[in-house]
Parts: C-alpha cells; sequence; structure tokens
C-alpha cells in the first residue's frame, strides 16, 4: 500500500482524545489517526449506501458496492438500521442472482 502524508489541525479535545486512544491501542499517532480515519470513511460509505437504498437510487448490490460490503454484509446493515423500505425492482433481483452466482 503507498502512503500520503496529509497534514490537518483539529481542535484540543480531539487531539487529546486521539492521545488517550494512542495509549489504550499502544499506536503512534500516525496508526492511531489512520485508524479513527478508517473506521470514519466506513461509516460513512455506510450512511451513504443506506440513504441511496431508502431513496430507491441504488439497488441494494450497488448499495454493498458503495459501502464496501459483500451484499450479505449490506442485508445485514438494513436489517440492523431496521428500514422499513426497500425499493426492489425485477432488474435488482437479476443483478443480486448474478452476484450471488459468481461468490
Amino acid at each position: 500500500m503507498t502512503y500520503k502524508t496529509i497534514a490537518t489541525r483539529v481542535p484540543k479535545e480531539i487531539d487529546e482524545f486521539l492521545q488517550k486512544i494512542m495509549k489504550e491501542e499502544r499506536l503512534d499517532k500516525s496508526a492511531t489517526t489512520r485508524r479513527i480515519l478508517e473506521l470514519g470513511i466506513s461509516e460513512w460509505r455506510k450512511e451513504r449506501a443506506l440513504d441511496a437504498l431508502k431513496k430507491g437510487k441504488a439497488t441494494l448490490a450497488k448499495a454493498a458496492e458503495i459501502a464496501g460490503l459483500s451484499i450479505y454484509e449490506m442485508i445485514e446493515l438494513v436489517k440492523e438500521k431496521k428500514m422499513d423500505y426497500i425499493h426492489i425492482t425485477p432488474k435488482d433481483i437479476e443483478e443480486e442472482a448474478a452476484l450471488a452466482e459468481s461468490d
């Protein structure tokens, strides 16, 4: 994996929290910051995927792709979030069946 350096200013409270995580996880500041960014990006992707799914702008397969999850993981996320309505078209079923066959 290729790394790129980024720099940002954060409020004192965030820096203090990073210090706490560093101690608990026994990581240096770079590793801690990377881990927090990875978690944040993962959650952001899931929120975007769920929103697209809820609005009918993505199929379950597309939402899984947006979220960086398998279809099965996406189904579990939808269940976990207790989403009441999911738009499913015949095309969605065909796409998801094709993906399931390729797994």
